[in-house]
């Protein structure tokens, strides 16, 4: 088995794109028939979307989100210029190095070197 879509809502689905931009994502604007306008990033085989949060839709600021980045410090210091907000500063682990941060909505990101 292989995840191949997560999907975040937003209320303010441009500050996220900015900040997931910041860590090297590239997305593009994309409305399947009548349904929201949102972004999509492709890796792979896989699927990274923003959606607006509507009234109606359920928050998912609960959703726990990991990245294996080359530079762990640099993508941190990205995060903190696209208005995240770091939880645990960068680190070297038993899992190597390693940071927390959030994300402008605050999902909880984690950085480790890839």
């Amino acid at each position: 088995m292989l995840l191949n879509l997560l999907v975040l809502r937003a209320r303010e689905p441009n500050s996220l794109v900015a900040f997931y931009e910041g860590l090297g994502l590239q997305f593009d604007e994309e409305r399947h028939g009548s349904g929201p306008a949102h972004h999509a990033a492709r890796q792979g085989s896989g699927v990274f979307e923003i959606y607006p949060c509507s009234a109606e839709d359920r928050s998912t600021v609960a959703t726990r989100i990991g990245f294996a980045v080359e530079d762990v410090d640099l993508a941190c210091k990205r995060a903190l210029e696209s208005y995240g907000t770091v939880i645990q500063e960068p680190r070297d682990s038993p899992w190597g190095r390693r940071a927390i941060v959030k994300d402008p909505e605050g999902h909880t990101v984690e950085l480790t070197r890839a």
